[in-house]
């Protein structure tokens, strides 16, 4: 009997081995036929070998100055991509003495950390790779959080970390991590979170700041620094500890770097802040047109907002720091004066309008409103609409002091920020047409009309260069030779003019014989009109065209004294001609568009064509250096003050260089203007409100000289002090054997301002024109 129960326990061991080697090989068999299941996609789809090659990738279009500099991003990621080579090495260090402490010795799975991790059934957290995190980053994101399904996802993460390390060495794997990594706060990928956080490139992160990024990688969202600064200084620390243990760090060092304070320099990148705000929308509605005529090789659209793309541009961020310093200081002191001015005024800001005309500029404005395209979205009512514009709301204003929490109607505050000055700024360098700055208003955040390239506004006495230059080509007249200031009329039917028209001067006087350089430094009216009644206004017309003005512009006398409308930009070009010896150069703001990869995509032909000679060119540039040396510009020299000087941002400006501009003052001040020219930059500024029934009661405030000047002014001032920038302050180029007499003798005599403005009878011939 003992024999029989030994027999049958020795069977029942056997048994039970055999049972145990046949459950480990279905066991293993069904664990391989689970992976091969899972790399063929059964379990969902997985990344192919083209797919590993580049993997979707979400990269940020960068936009580029001139110097190198990212002015801005089009994203729906903020990341830009960054190579191994540009990564600090104690960054790398922290990441992997935090996150994967054998990352140079597996390839893809951590054996040893995962079966700790299973034993343990995940209790102390995963057993991820750096490998691992960066699978689940490119092709899974977080996954499930059913068990099953995480099972799942976790064994595809380790098939294709095996595969990414067959596909990519241990620096690019690091760097595609890094690149890849949310960092929240508009910050994806280090090189974002790197500027968003502290301002800087990552390679020139400190030790601890790289610590706070390592750290924040375990759970951006709860290790957030603008949220939970204490909670981000222990993690901080626990990386640096990380660093001792691995060897990477010595004791003292983390010892001092774990008591230093977080300290932020936070700056979040937003399409609506930072530099170059108007210029960077400009750039993306030309991009929208550009990926449609510019396909890729299979075809398809480039995307600007996810493919990564480089748009190098010809804008310096200097000249567009200073440029932009210029209009907000400047905007911010004249606003002042436009505030003091309206205290009185029942209706302001609006100047001498019916209570009809009000109602019409505010109903119109009212109905392009975002609020109004919101509720009309809602399906609401017309008179649903209207009604809710008069009832109080809380909102943030704007103001030169800073954002205003403040309770009003929504109509009041669209009276209120008509009653905001704007401003309109570019730099173009003449000689290849190359935009170096572009200012497009005084906050894009809240007033998003751009004044550069959408914005064409009546032009004044800007407009009189090329009534003068038409006059030296057609005429063969020269700065030199002098007219009769006197008065002076153009008959009915003569140049279709549909009743008589006599210009008056501004000052209402009459200086007798003037030379054309003094006519137009002073911007005498009734030589502008003599001179255009001898070109004929068809001949002003067709040069003006040639100098690259788009605007429809009238065959009428009227045209001498500025009755047109241009944009800054056509304005800018259209000078830069004058310096560039008589080549207009069509405004160019793209030197290359690249790819990810650095594969050249576009590159700009520059357009350009003949307009004047180079004597007739040089001679207009000296009429217009009489400006500044007599005219409505000459405070650019000066130091006395005067009417307004409290007014004159940055004054005095003591340039001693020389400098060709005009001021230019449209119709009742609506519209102030100074385009200053130096042999290798023009700018043209125009400022005014909104509306042209808004504006400055009189002629100290209003005229181009006081609120257009003033940031020329300023902003060379700042470029002529950056030692960076090479603006020239040398005499512009004399052409070679010059046929035109130039040198004419003047009086040692400084004119007080006079910039041309329309009298009340000329503005009512004007008016009855345009209408």
């Amino acid at each position: 009997m003992a024999q029989k129960n030994n027999t049958a326990t020795v069977k029942d061991i056997k048994y039970y081995q055999k049972k145990f080697w046949q459950l480990l090989v279905y066991g293993l068999g069904v664990m391989i036929l689970f992976f091969f299941l899972a790399s063929w996609g059964f379990f969902g789809s997985m990344p192919s070998f083209e797919d590993l090659e580049n993997p979707e990738s979400n990269l940020a279009t960068e936009i580029i100055s001139s110097d190198g500099v990212t002015i801005g991003k089009f994203y729906n990621e903020n990341r830009t991509p960054i190579k191994y080579e540009d990564l600090p090495p104690h960054l790398v260090k922290a990441l992997v003495a935090t996150e994967d402490e054998r990352f140079y010795e597996h390839s893809g799975i951590d054996g040893r950390r995962t079966l700790g991790a299973a034993i343990k059934l995940g209790s102390d957290g995963g057993a991820s790779t750096i490998t691992q995190q960066l699978a689940k980053l490119l092709f899974h994101g977080e996954g499930s959080s059913f068990k099953p399904f995480r099972v799942i996802q976790k064994v595809k993460e380790w098939i294709i970390a095996v595969k990414l390390e067959r596909q990519y060495t241990k620096n690019e794997i690091i760097a595609m991590y890094l690149n890849k990594a949310d960092f929240v706060n508009t910050a994806v990928g280090i090189r974002s979170a790197s500027k968003v956080y502290f301002g800087k490139e990552p390679r020139d992160l400190s030790i601890d700041e790289a610590a706070m990024f390592v750290g924040m990688l375990k759970n951006p969202s709860l290790y957030n620094p603008l949220r939970r600064l204490e909670k981000v200084k222990n993690r901080r620390n626990t990386v640096l500890d990380q660093m001792v243990r691995n060897k990477v760090l010595d004791k003292t060092s983390r010892d001092t770097l774990a008591s230093k304070p977080i300290v932020l320099n936070f700056h979040p990148e937003s399409h609506k802040e930072g530099t170059a705000t108007y210029f960077r929308e400009f750039l993306r509605e030309y991009m929208k047109n550009w990926v449609k005529e510019n396909k890729r090789a299979d075809g398809s659209d480039w995307d600007i907002y996810s493919d990564g793309l480089k748009i190098y541009t010809t804008i310096d961020s200097k000249i567009q720091e200073h440029a932009e310093e210029a209009v907000q200081a400047h905007m911010k002191n004249l606003q002042q004066e436009f505030f003091a001015e309206q205290k009185n005024n029942k209706n302001a800001p609006f100047i001498n309008i019916t209570d009809d005309e009000t109602k019409r500029i505010m109903n119109q404005a009212m109905k392009n409103s975002e609020r109004w395209r919101v509720m009309k979205d809602m399906d609401k009512s017309e008179e649903e609409i209207i009604a809710s514009f008069d009832v109080k709301a809380k909102m943030k204003i704007f103001s030169w002091k800073g954002e205003i929490d403040t309770l009003m109607t929504p109509m009041d505050s669209i009276r209120y920020y008509k009653h905001f000055l704007q401003a309109g700024l570019m730099s173009m360098e003449p000689q290849t047409g190359h935009i170096k700055a572009w200012v497009g208003g005084i906050d894009y955040k809240y007033f998003q009309y751009d004044h550069v390239g959408q914005g064409a506004r009546q032009v004044g006495s800007t407009f009189k260069p090329f009534v003068y230059a038409t006059a030296i080509e057609q005429l063969g007249m020269s700065p030199c030779d002098s007219i009769i200031d006197s008065p002076f009329m153009i008959h009915k039917g003569r140049h279709n003019v549909t009743k008589d028209w006599e210009p008056k001067n501004s000052d209402h006087q009459y200086r007798g014989m003037v030379t054309l350089k003094r006519a137009l430094a002073l911007s005498i009216n009734t030589v502008s009109a003599k001179l255009i009644d001898k070109t004929g206004p068809d001949a002003v017309v067709n040069l003006t065209k040639k100098l690259g003005v788009k605007s429809e512009i009238p065959a009428q006398p009227s045209i001498a004294l500025g009755a047109v409308e241009i944009t800054v930009e056509d304005m800018v070009a259209a000078y830069s001609t004058f310096a560039n010896q008589g080549v207009y150069i069509k405004p160019q703001f793209i030197s290359r568009i690249e790819d990810k990869n650095g594969v050249v995509l576009y590159e700009p032909v520059p357009d350009s064509h003949d307009v004047l000679n180079k004597d007739i060119a040089y001679a207009v540039v000296k009429l217009l250096e009489g400006v500044t040396e007599s005219g409505s510009g000459v405070r650019l020299r000066t130091e006395g003050g005067g009417s307004g000087d409290n007014r004159w941002t940055g004054y005095p400006y003591m340039f001693t260089n020389p400098i060709a501009g005009k001021t230019g003052t449209s119709q009742n001040q609506s519209d102030g203007w100074f385009i200053g020219m130096v042999p290798n930059l023009v700018t043209g500024v125009w400022v005014g409100c909104e509306d042209r029934s808004a504006r400055f009661k009189g002629i100290t405030y209003g005229q181009g000289a006081t609120a257009a000047l003033p940031i020329w002014g300023y902003m060379m001032k700042k470029c002529y002090e950056d030692k960076d920038l090479q603006i020239s302050k040398d005499p512009f180029e004399r052409p070679d054997n010059l046929s035109i007499k130039v040198d004419c003798w003047t009086p040692r005599k400084v004119e007080t301002d006079s910039t041309a403005v329309p009298t009340e009878e000329e503005e009512q011939n004007i008016d009855d024109f345009e209408l």
